[in-house]
């Protein structure tokens, strides 16, 4: 096209006409290099949990592998299962816990993993995958990180506390307080702080923990919330929050003071872990992209850069923690008496009742 327009529209021209000439050729190879460029960039359409993927990390990757990273987000399992469920996104990887990859590998929505296109796996923790029982060999899925829920509390508005699920009880902090909007979180909550596996599967413990959260932790609350409890413990508007520490500290980053008034701890009485993993979704289009940035992830140094940004242990990567440079919010100990959440297959139901018939019921 080019070589037309040279041959027909320089002859015959002054000078002037012809460094104008030349002025639109080579505006016009500038706009077709700039278009054929943006041809040949892949593109990854990534599904994940809020406050999960530096920035940094995705633009690093988009670098390397000359590629475009499409970013979603999701707050809760039940949300991201639900949209795939129904056909919505046409991601390619997702990052569901431990109980939903195992529920979404019995219902065959998950690719196969080519483990011979992530030599990275060698760094996978073994003390994680131990956990993993659901997906032990990585067949479906790959750890990216091994945590759990805690309290969050502002000690200048509540400088007297208890280390306990039991700080949800107080009719002191009426109003100003939320728990995620998470069946197996707060139901796991409950559990724990009664004794219970997180993962019980009898149906008087499950009405037990029902119970105690309709009549002692919800009227204090006010409300269930897994998309704004950092920006509303931000703004003062809440004191304590369930939670991921990583959502409120991103939040409170640039306010020294808010900063030096926030404690994050696990409860005594333990609770609810999570293995949240990277999985391929079944028709993925960008299959060999994806596990390009599987295997990126599990790099030491860029496993290390997504702990240090988010204040994470790193619990899923164990040469990464000689790259880590800054202090986490906790570490690895502090996980020791946290349960992790399994797939209850046809006993889900049990919760599900208890949770949207009965917790749920009028919000």
């Amino acid at each position: 096209m080019i070589e037309t327009l040279v041959n027909h529209a320089v002859p015959g021209r002054t000078q002037k006409g012809l460094r104008s000439g030349m002025a639109v050729i080579c505006l016009l190879s500038l706009v077709m290099s700039i278009f054929t460029g943006c041809e040949k960039k892949q593109q990854l359409y990534i599904y994940n949990w809020t406050y999960y993927t530096p920035e940094s990390v995705i633009e690093k990757f988009e670098k390397e592998f000359n590629a475009r990273v499409i970013y979603d987000e999701f707050a809760s399992n039940e949300d991201m299962y639900a949209k795939i469920k129904s056909g919505g996104g046409g991601y390619d990887i997702v990052f569901p816990s431990a109980d939903y990859v195992s529920i979404m590998i019995n219902q065959n929505m998950l690719e196969r993993i080519d483990k011979s296109k992530i030599p990275n796996l060698t760094n996978i923790s073994p003390a994680v995958l131990k956990y993993a029982e659901y997906d032990p060999n990585m067949n479906y899925s790959v750890p990216y990180y091994f945590g759990a829920a805690g309290v969050v509390v502002n000690i200048a508005k509540v400088p007297n506390y208890e280390r306990s699920w039991s700080i949800f009880g107080r009719n002191d902090l009426n109003g100003r307080m939320t728990m995620l909007d998470d069946m197996r979180e707060v139901m796991g909550d409950a559990l724990a702080f009664l004794g219970y596996s997180v993962n019980t599967i009898d149906p008087s413990q499950i009405t037990e923990a029902k119970n105690l959260i309709n009549n002692s932790w919800k009227p204090n609350l006010v409300k269930f919330d897994a998309d704004s409890f950092g920006k509303g413990y931000a703004n003062g508007d809440f004191w304590v929050v369930q939670g991921y520490p990583e959502v409120v500290f991103e939040e409170i980053a640039d306010n020294a003071k808010r900063m030096a008034e926030t404690v994050f701890f696990f409860p005594k009485e333990g609770g609810p872990a999570y293995i949240d993993s990277m999985c391929i979704l079944k028709g993925a289009k960008n299959i060999d992209l994806a596990h390009k940035f599987i295997n990126f992830i599990h790099r030491p140094e860029i496993y290390a850069e997504f702990a240090d940004v988010f204040g994470f242990p790193t619990t899923a990567n164990l040469p990464a923690r000689r790259f880590k440079k800054g202090p986490a919010w906790y570490n690895e100990a502090d996980l020791a008496n946290v349960e992790l959440k399994v797939d209850l297959g046809s006993y889900l139901d049990l919760y599900n009742d208890a949770w949207f018939n009965s917790i749920r019921v009028g919000d």
